[in-house]
């Protein structure tokens, strides 16, 4: 009697290595946001993080993308269902086009094929809509405050500081 060869085990996946140093947490987010979001049908999480950048500040304060679906066996072509609160379904319908346009180019291929909205509630959102540009004024309010600075370095640094702080403020009288 012969006996029958046994057909070999299928190979584990090797672990990753260890590292014995630090890694930036910037590096390590991607995967650790595709792991968590992919169940969810965030496979591109960067749909989700950069929606105000994709779909514009005005869109994105009454929208949000729920969930990305794509057909079996695909990473092209897909459904993308976005939340809109009021009249935004509207307005995101007749944008579509462009919508679907930012969202492919952010992504470099064409990922999302259509839109599907769902009229909600999209309350309680933090959306970063960009502080206000200084007027003339106001930039050379700044300028001659740093002017005495001797160091180049420190008086551009100093200037972005405080441009960044008087459009900050001025974000905040102008709500």
């Amino acid at each position: 009697m012969t006996k029958k060869p046994t057909p070999p085990e299928p190979a584990k996946p090797e672990p990753k290595p260890r590292r014995n140093y630090m890694v930036a947490l910037s590096v390590e987010v991607p995967a650790i946001a595709k792991a968590a979001l992919g169940s969810r049908g965030y496979a591109e999480a960067g749909l989700f993080t950069h929606w105000a950048e994709i779909a514009g500040a005005s869109l994105a304060a009454s929208s949000l993308p729920i969930k990305l679906s794509f057909p079996r066996g695909k990473r092209d072509d897909g459904t993308l269902t976005v939340r809109c609160g009021g009249s935004a379904a509207l307005e995101l319908q007749h944008l579509a086009p462009s919508v679907l346009e930012r969202i492919n180019g952010h992504f470099g291929y064409r990922a999302v094929a259509r839109l599907k909205i769902e009229q909600g509630a999209v309350s309680g959102r933090n959306v970063a809509v960009p502080p206000p540009p200084l007027t003339r004024l106001e930039q050379n309010d700044v300028s001659a405050t740093v002017a005495p600075v001797a160091d180049p370095e420190i008086r551009a640094s100093l200037s972005r500081l405080g441009t960044a702080i008087r459009r900050r403020d001025k974000a905040t009288r102008e709500r």
